[in-house]
């Protein structure tokens, strides 16, 4: 095999490694995300690239570093400008897939603040809420609101309440 033939495959190369990482940050995130169906088998491979994500995420930058140095030598201009761009965004994903990025997903309601249920018009009369009644005090919450944050720190009647969906 001639010497470029083997310097295009090692760029082809370098390109999936980009491509691995980033479908090891987004696959999980597609099938884990707010207002969509999820199946238990999808759940099980997003958490299955989670868990395996930090550890490939670190392997391919690795290797994309010795694939880039490789090709550095006697490489043209624009690919020594490529090369940098990959391995910044390998190391970009390595760091990435180190996040939560479930939590920053579906994060909790910053603030809570109430209406009257006479006055909630963007709550539809025959909407599903998730209802707490505490020490005589009653809250709503409206579940197409809950299916995106997931919880809602509270207080209900006196007494700390986290309602989550």
């Amino acid at each position: 095999m001639s010497l470029t033939a083997r310097r295009r495959i090692a760029g082809l190369g370098l390109a999936l490694l980009v491509v691995a990482t980033a479908a090891a940050l987004v696959v999980p995130m597609w099938l884990i995300r707010p207002f969509a169906p999820q199946t238990p088998r999808g759940i099980a491979l997003a958490f299955w690239v989670r868990r395996l994500a930090p550890w490939t995420t670190v392997l391919a930058v690795i290797a994309a570093l010795a694939i880039a140095a490789w090709l550095w030598r006697g490489a043209r201009w624009w690919t020594r400008v490529v090369l940098p761009i990959a391995v910044v965004l390998l190391a970009a994903g390595a760091w990435a897939a180190r996040q939560n990025v479930f939590e920053k997903m579906f994060n909790p309601l910053p603030s809570v603040r109430f209406a009257r249920a006479a006055e909630a018009n963007w709550v539809a009369e025959d909407e599903p809420v998730l209802a707490v009644a505490l020490g005589g005090e009653a809250r709503a919450y409206p579940v197409r609101q809950l299916a995106y944050h997931h919880v809602v720190n509270d207080e209900v009647g006196g007494e700390p309440i986290a309602a989550t969906y």
